[in-house]
């Protein structure tokens, strides 16, 4: 086994001034595999890698570190035991103030990672096996992942928000083996029953599922079967400590996790190990500046890409002290975020706009009250930040001081793509700012030719593979091809559009696809369409995504009824019911129109660009309609249109 026993590494992959960004970024383009073999070298390998990368973007058939050996476990925790064993890995937050807080040395978190992969194993999970989470932001969810890692199983995390339905299309995508879930979710002042959305998922044909592993998060009653479910403390806690890691080959699968697309089936994303771990953890170090001793925190959820990389194994694989928080920004009181970061003394706190949004509205100086002088770097992710929000931000929380990274990446790209380095490059409101080593973007115009000027603008593309890649859509690797290579051949497409200033920043413009990011989380109209139109009274329904204060976008449903609507107010609390039932609450449109046309072309294609100027009220921007075969229709939407 090939062992590194550098002590300082954080110290030894980690940008440091502006100077050793310029170098590192100029080698990641002239040598891109000499690049990567260089950071690769500073983790635990069992078997080093005979080729570093076999490149081709048409296929697609990406491959990193091939013929390498590595358990991802084994660099999150086992090599940190001998220096960092007593040192705080991971520290938790309850959503009640009242409870008892919770913390993990490495050692331990070493101990409790080994008992539920010993678990897992007795459930009969093997290699090769996938597992579904369906949890809350309680430790139990991260000691699950990394124990699937420890054995060789793909674990899959659905955001504990999702319907049963939605569950049960992932569960069954991925043919789960094993399902983990709480029996209930502390969510600010909600118990959401999550036992229950299990059971219901499960009712719906996922025969491949053998077990539910079952943590009893409130003690509350629940539905038992037992041929089929388990407590946690009935199997894991009486585990051994020890679990052998499993030899893993590079591009053995790490996770599957699902993202919505601009059709209505969710796409299985799979990424895997060892480029997935060598990028995650140096965007860590490079990004967030972590340094030894320093406490970090990311609010998102372990459900989305962002929880995955940067709560868990990013910070673990630097061996950081990272903060899990279980509870929500306003509960019990609009000060929860702020006393956090008082009380942990956190150095790196990384959020979503959309949090800040709502903080900022719910109360402009109540930050004033908390002491940030531990605060180093702020960090925004989920969506582009808005230039009030950003000052804010820096004022309030930053107090002048601490650099905002404004961080651009997405489920597909394992870790963030184009950011900001804290205290080494220069930062500017509603811009990503530079990419990070190793990421070649371009920008293409409708042609798909590249645009080498700056002050453009146009699509977002990436001409050449970074290790955090995605592989492939799960089970469906066309699906993959088609999405994101096929558009524009030898590039991946990013879906978003972007602008270049006169320095080289990016910004992130927004979807060009019928994706809609709110409050970070992409929602695919296509998606919540199909949940709507399940309806009985509902013939046809188009979604758009519309400027919203605290989300970024929100949801504008047009929606054409069988019959006329006499009831407009029960008819949508039965479309809420309907979306929350297939997707979850939060897909639900925060606008219903009813209208008694939807414009459509003349080959029957809705023309969702004309109800987007309309939902965005820029009706001078609608355009020609004379090519609709129905051009009244729009006038008759524009009268009953609802601007919030």
């Amino acid at each position: 086994m090939f062992v590194n026993q550098n002590h300082l590494f954080v110290m030894s992959i980690q940008i440091k001034s502006l100077a050793e960004y310029q170098a590192s970024y100029k080698k990641s383009v002239e040598d891109p595999e000499g690049f990567w073999a260089e950071i690769a070298d500073h983790f635990t390998w069992i078997k080093k890698w005979d080729h570093v990368l076999h490149n081709d973007m048409v296929t697609p058939d990406i491959r990193w570190f091939e013929g390498a050996q590595l358990n991802i476990t084994e660099n999150c925790l086992d090599r940190h035991i001998a220096d960092k064993g007593d040192q705080i890995a991971l520290l938790w937050e309850p959503n009640e103030v009242t409870d008892q807080p919770r913390s993990f040395t490495y050692r331990q978190l070493l101990e409790e990672v080994c008992k539920c992969a010993n678990a897992l194993k007795a459930l009969g999970v093997q290699k090769g096996d996938r597992v579904c989470f369906y949890m809350p932001m309680i430790p139990e969810v991260a000691i699950g992942i990394l124990a699937c890692a420890r054995i060789g199983a793909t674990h899959s995390v659905v955001f504990a928000g999702f319907s049963s339905n939605a569950l049960a299309d992932r569960i069954k995508d991925a043919q789960a083996k094993i399902v983990m879930c709480s029996d209930y979710n502390r969510r600010g002042p909600k118990t959401i029953p999550v036992k229950a959305v299990v059971d219901e998922a499960l009712s719906l044909g996922c025969d491949s599922v053998s077990h539910v592993l079952v943590n009893q998060t409130t003690g509350g009653d629940i539905a038992w079967d037992a041929d089929r479910d388990v407590w946690w403390h009935d199997l894991v806690d009486k585990q051994d400590t020890t679990c052998k890691p499993e030899a893993m080959d590079a591009e053995d699968p790490l996770f599957v996790l699902y993202t919505s697309g601009s059709t209505g089936k969710p796409k299985g994303v799979v990424h895997t190990t060892a480029g997935y771990m060598v990028y995650t953890c140096y965007t860590f170090l490079n990004v967030f500046q972590y340094q030894q001793g320093d406490v970090y925190w990311c609010t998102a959820d372990v459900g989305w890409v962002t929880g995955h990389s940067y709560i868990i194994y990013g910070p673990l694989l630097a061996g950081a002290t990272t903060l899990m928080f279980e509870g929500v920004p306003g509960y019990p009181d609009i000060g929860r975020f702020w006393q956090v970061i008082d009380k942990y003394k956190v150095n790196q706190f990384y959020t979503a706009p959309t949090a800040l949004r709502a903080l900022m509205a719910a109360g402009w100086d109540e930050p004033d009250k908390y002491d940030f002088g531990s605060i180093k770097v702020l960090g925004s992710v989920g969506e582009p930040i808005n230039e009030e929000a950003w000052r804010w931000y820096d004022a309030k929380i930053g107090r002048g001081k601490a650099p905002i990274v404004d961080t651009w990446w997405q489920t597909e790209n394992g870790g963030i793509m184009i950011s900001s380095l804290p205290g080494i490059t220069d930062t500017k409101p509603c811009f990503a700012a530079y990419p990070q080593p190793g990421v070649q973007p371009v920008i293409l115009d409708q042609n798909g030719a590249v645009v080498h000027d700056n002050n453009v603008e146009g699509l977002l593309c990436i001409k050449y593979p970074w290790p955090g890649m995605i592989r492939t859509t799960y089970g469906d690797h066309e699906r993959c091809r088609t999405t994101y290579f096929a558009p524009y051949k030898g590039y991946y497409f990013t879906g978003d559009a972007a602008k270049r200033d006169e320095d080289g920043r990016y910004r992130i413009i927004g979807r060009v696809d019928d994706v809609i990011n709110v409050s970070g989380h992409r929602i695919g109209t296509a998606e919540v369409e199909d949940a709507i139109n399940q309806h009985p009274e509902i013939v046809e329904s188009a979604v758009i995504g519309f400027p919203h204060d605290i989300k970024g976008q929100g949801i504008y449903a047009f929606v054409k009824s069988t019959k006329e609507v006499t009831d407009p107010e029960g008819m949508k609390k039965e479309i809420f019911e309907m979306v929350t039932k297939h997707i979850g609450p939060i897909a639900k449109p925060d606008v219903i129109q009813f209208v008694a046309q939807l414009p459509k072309t003349r080959s029957g294609k809705i023309m969702r660009r004309i109800l987007r100027k309309i939902a965005e009220n820029q009706y001078d921007q609608i355009g020609d309609i004379s090519t609709l075969i129905n051009p009244e229709s729009v006038e008759e939407i524009k009268l009953g249109a609802i601007h919030l």
